[in-house]
């Protein structure tokens, strides 16, 4: 067996004392193991401020148990247990606030979609309402890409005429949405 270096046997003189209820005990007890558990919790998280959280609660845990130790010399296993089940929750936490932010994100998605195809709807349904002469002014000019002149020239009639022409169709259709709004 390998004998104990100063520092396991000061810690097992600090964890007796404590457990004899000495503040002071206590308090070099969290100097000396403070930063190796944070060191812990952070590899674990990843976050910094998550990690001296969860060695906060690592420390409530220990100076409710610290009585329950009968093996002194287990003290550091046993703090570094208790970190790493407030590390296990942490993450369980974040799991859970990660799996329920994707279901709001998906229900979101969902609902925008629901309302983008509902509009799409009621536009296409608007669109069916018109003359035929003003749905193909629309299909020339928006499905098809054609630009005035050459709408012009597909249908025998001046620019001057499609460009009046769809202006009053878009007109039309904003009145349509309009009063599907107010409506």
């Amino acid at each position: 067996m390998k004998p104990k270096s100063k520092a396991q046997i000061y810690d097992e003189i600090l964890v007796i004392r404590c457990k004899q209820g000495e503040k002071q005990a206590f308090e070099e007890l969290v100097d000396r193991w403070q930063r190796r558990l944070w060191n812990y919790a952070f590899a674990v998280i990843g976050c910094e401020a998550d990690a001296w959280d969860i060695v906060q609660e690592a420390w409530l845990g220990i100076i409710k148990g610290i009585n329950k130790i009968e093996d002194v010399a287990v003290f550091p296993q046993w703090a570094f247990r208790i970190t790493n089940n407030k590390c296990a929750d942490a993450l369980r936490k974040q799991q859970q606030q990660s799996r329920l932010n994707n279901h709001l994100a998906e229900q979101r998605q969902s609902e925008d979609r629901k309302q983008k195809n509902e509009k799409l709807e009621f536009l296409s349904q608007a669109v069916e309402r018109l003359s035929p002469d003003r749905r193909a002014l629309l299909v020339l000019r928006y499905r098809e890409g054609f630009d005035i002149g050459q709408i012009a020239e597909i249908l025998g009639v001046p620019e001057g005429t499609v460009k009046s022409r769809i202006s009053r169709t878009l007109d039309e259709l904003r009145m349509m949405v309009e009063q599907n709004k107010n409506g």
